[in-house]
């Protein structure tokens, strides 16, 4: 790692400015992502700015629903009461992902900004289009076992990490930003990015900006699950992983929000398989079309064609286990 300069940001205004009036600098808060990026070389800011201090670590609920702070640690919120009782699909979410320790230090707000691990990103040897812009994609001539079938384009085929932010997308999260001009909200599904010709850039936060805190909204939903599917049991990211929530009522499906992770640059919302489901009886045949209807539009590469069917087993295996 280069040497770097080190500084505490006192409030969320100061913040802000510091990182906006230095474009070599970087936020850091729990760095279980931006310190590997810096041991890797992948980056090298000049400045690191601590958030740890600002008052970004409470957990509010009220009738409109919950919100939490971008400093609040995924182990916290992951174990907090309301999230559990009220929002149990992003409670398994939380800590479905990485290892216990991982957990304790990560952030909300860094789990929602953390980088993609594909190898080749990784390994600073080899072309990579997000780490270098115009230099090519490795992966989609390389080994892409773990690479998008969706919304992917011949600049990256990398797909996003996050397990939180899957159940995030699937419960229609807020994000609320500040900037030296003042406050913003970006609605979950509008902040990452799909790679199109700009795959540098992982979502629509401008220099300068920092998350404040997540909102949800209150819901119905009164099954819910979280499947993924790892190579390992632990700290392993997703070959693919489903986000299920429904509002079952008198035998048939009345809601349902549906996404998924390890399939695309961003999580991938299936709102044709919403739409399916609503009014269906929630059985066997109903999730087997609810599967093979999710797969749909899929391109695959050499090494990662096995998603399809595997994507196709997890969203019955989820909507199964949700209904159960």
């Amino acid at each position: 790692m280069i040497n770097f300069e080190y500084t505490r940001a006192g409030t969320i205004k100061a913040a802000s400015e510091a990182r906006q009036k230095d474009a070599a600098s970087q936020f850091i808060a729990g760095g279980t992502n931006l310190v590997d990026l810096m041991k890797k070389g992948i980056l090298a800011p000049q400045r690191l700015i601590d958030i740890n201090g600002l008052p970004l670590k409470e957990i509010k609920t009220d009738a409109k629903g919950i919100s939490i702070g971008a400093l609040v640690p995924n182990s916290v919120a992951a174990e907090n009461d309301a999230v559990k009782k009220q929002f149990p699909l992003l409670s398994m979410a939380l800590n479905a992902g990485a290892s216990a320790q991982l957990r304790n230090m990560a952030t909300v707000g860094g789990n929602i900004m953390q980088r993609t691990r594909c190898s080749y990103f990784y390994d600073i040897n080899l072309p990579c289009n997000k780490r270098k812009p115009g230099s090519g994609c490795s992966a989609i001539g390389g080994y892409n076992r773990m690479h998008a079938i969706f919304g992917a384009s011949n600049q990256c085929i990398a797909v996003h990490p996050s397990d939180m932010c899957v159940a995030l997308a699937a419960l229609d999260a807020t994000i609320h930003i500040s900037n030296a001009k003042g406050e913003k909200k970006i609605p979950f599904a509008d902040f990452h990015r799909l790679p199109g010709t700009s795959p540098e850039l992982d979502n629509n936060l401008q220099p300068g900006e920092l998350i404040n805190y997540v909102s949800i909204p209150a819901n119905s939903y009164n099954k819910s699950y979280y499947l993924k599917i790892r190579d390992r049991l632990s700290y392993a990211f997703a070959l693919v992983s489903v986000a299920v929530a429904l509002e079952v009522k008198d035998g048939r499906i009345s809601k349902a929000a549906i996404a998924m992770g390890g399939v695309a640059h961003k999580p991938w919302r299936l709102t044709a398989v919403e739409q399916f489901l609503i009014g269906k009886t929630p059985d066997a045949t109903v999730f087997q079309e609810a599967g093979q209807m999710a797969m749909q539009g899929a391109t695959t590469y050499e090494h990662n064609a096995y998603k399809v069917k595997l994507g196709k087993a997890a969203i019955i295996e989820a909507l199964t286990k949700a209904t159960r």
